[in-house]
């Protein structure tokens, strides 16, 4: 079959025929139905150098992915060959206290592992089929379509879990700000906030046609980065500053950015891997403002998120593309180019 692969770091993904997957004991082979193509995969392909991480060359891309069950290796039980599922993305050791409770986006040992997950170190989605190596790590979809449903592990599942850690401060009369507001994560979680809440929600980006995808999903204001972005959300906010600041951005000028219009008592969440840094003194964020790092969500989340979409509450703007197209998509993303979620199909 053929896979888009990670062959050399600092180097384009490769479309290349490798083997089809065959499931061991307790393993499964899902037929892929769509994989996501997303910007932390820019940063590992752009960013990372040998010795970064401990993952090993070549794998296959897309830590995004939903799909059919193929094949069933010996031992899995409760899962039929047909059946949609989407794919847990982060794969801890499956042992530890959190992984018994599903966050095995924060495992223990996962240090140890040598990879990430299917797609960060091991094989992905973006291929005919991927082996999934328990059957632990994926959720029945029902009726949804995997190509549409194959962001909800990731563009929806993370900011999802960023969003529930500030749910008690989002209630009538609160403001969040979504820096990146148009992107895979970005419209996602302006559709949540919401879905969810009855905050006031400021979509921030840098192109208005991005602004337009998230006031079309229910953002009050949509406000273009730059220079003036910060006094135009204060005139918003006015005082009392913004309740959340997610920033799925996470470069220099978005932390600053969330730094100036956060107010006390609030949550800057940064969950966008844009390699900026935030200095945190006494002066540098209103009193009692909290500043935290999210990564992905738990399984149970993931159970959540597709029930959302399942009752048509949340649903990502997708665009698709075959898997000889891979290597252009990821140039489009590079570019600026995608708006909501791209999504790889095999041919």
């Amino acid at each position: 079959m053929q896979a888009l692969q990670l062959t050399q770091w600092q180097h384009p993904p490769e479309l290349r025929e490798v083997p089809d997957p065959e499931p061991g004991p307790g393993q499964l082979v899902i037929k892929v139905g769509g994989a996501g193509a997303c910007h932390s995969d820019l940063h590992l392909m752009d960013d990372f150098v040998e010795g970064m991480v401990p993952f090993e060359l070549p794998f296959t891309l897309g830590h995004e992915t939903a799909g059919w069950v193929d094949a069933l290796g010996d031992g899995v039980t409760g899962l039929e060959v047909g059946q949609g599922v989407a794919v847990y993305g982060p794969w801890g050791c499956g042992r530890c206290r959190r992984c018994r409770v599903g966050m095995e986006n924060y495992c223990v040992h996962q240090a140890e592992l040598g990879a990430a997950g299917g797609g960060l170190g091991l094989n992905g989605g973006m291929a005919s089929r991927m082996l999934v190596p328990d059957a632990r790590l994926v959720v029945p979809l029902g009726d949804l379509d995997p190509a549409e449903a194959a962001p909800l592990t990731d563009a929806a599942l993370t900011p999802y879990h960023a969003i529930l850690r500030s749910m008690p401060l989002l209630g009538a009369g609160s403001t969040a700000v979504v820096v990146g507001a148009g992107g895979g994560l970005g419209h996602m979680a302006v559709s949540i906030l919401e879905a969810l809440t009855p905050t006031t929600i400021i979509a921030v980006d840098r192109n208005e046609s991005a602004l337009s995808l998230a006031t079309g999903r229910g953002a009050a204001h949509g406000v273009l980065m730059g220079d003036s972005a910060a006094a135009e959300i204060q005139s918003i906010t006015g005082a009392v500053g913004a309740t959340l600041v997610l920033d799925l951005v996470g470069n220099d000028a978005t932390l600053a950015l969330g730094a100036a219009v956060v107010g006390s008592l609030g949550h800057l969440t940064v969950v966008g891997i844009g390699g900026g840094s935030l200095p945190v003194g006494f002066f540098t964020v209103p009193y009692e403002a909290s500043v935290a790092t999210t990564y992905w969500g738990s399984v149970t989340e993931l159970m959540d998120v597709i029930q959302l979409a399942q009752q048509g509450v949340i649903a990502a703007q997708v665009t698709r593309f075959p898997l000889s197209e891979g290597a252009e998509v990821y140039a489009r993303l590079r570019d600026g180019k995608v708006r909501g979620r791209a999504v790889v199909v095999p041919e």
